[in-house]
């Protein structure tokens, strides 16, 4: 078959792709900050000196269900770009920094790691701009969606590192 697929054709492929990719990634990261034990309420946490940068703890569910929401939808964009000679590696690229920032929260609040977890984000803002400059070879308008997310996750090494300045025993 040599026939290309309708505009209505693709948009039915990226919906029912972004009905799967979506809520995928929104559950994982969920999971991934119950699992790691994140959040306020967490006590370990609670005993940690907070750094001026540090917003208020409710952001935090705000942003990533946001940046979950983004990154799903910017996946689905590479996924349904079929026939993109770069698709396959970008789309390994999403898989190793989604990976990466799935472990983050394990490893800061679950395992009381704050310079293991710093380490962590650089390695995660590496792989976020690796991932991103692999989107803009397959659509450019799923690398412009990952911007806040990379914004974000910068924030978060920041962040981070003033923990770890704030809290040197912890």
């Amino acid at each position: 078959m040599t026939e290309l697929a309708s505009p209505g054709q693709l948009r039915a492929a990226f919906l029912r792709w972004a009905l799967f990719v979506v809520p995928g990634i929104m559950f994982l990261g969920f999971f991934a900050g119950r699992l790691g034990g994140s959040g306020a309420g967490n006590p370990w946490f609670i005993d940690l000196a907070k750094p001026s940068l540090y917003p208020p703890p409710a952001t935090f569910g705000i942003v990533w269900t946001i940046l979950y929401l983004v990154m799903g939808i910017a996946l689905t964009l590479v996924i349904t770009a079929r026939g993109a000679p770069e698709r396959g590696p970008a789309i390994g690229l999403f898989v190793l920094q989604l990976v990466l920032n799935l472990a983050w929260s394990p490893l800061f609040f679950g395992m009381h790691k704050i310079a293991a977890a710093l380490a962590l984000l650089v390695a995660i803002d590496l792989a976020v701009i690796a991932t991103i400059l692999a989107f803009r070879k397959v659509r450019p308008i799923a690398a412009w969606l990952l911007l806040p997310y990379l914004a974000w996750v910068l924030f978060a090494t920041v962040l981070n590192w003033q923990f770890l300045v704030a809290n040197p025993g912890a």
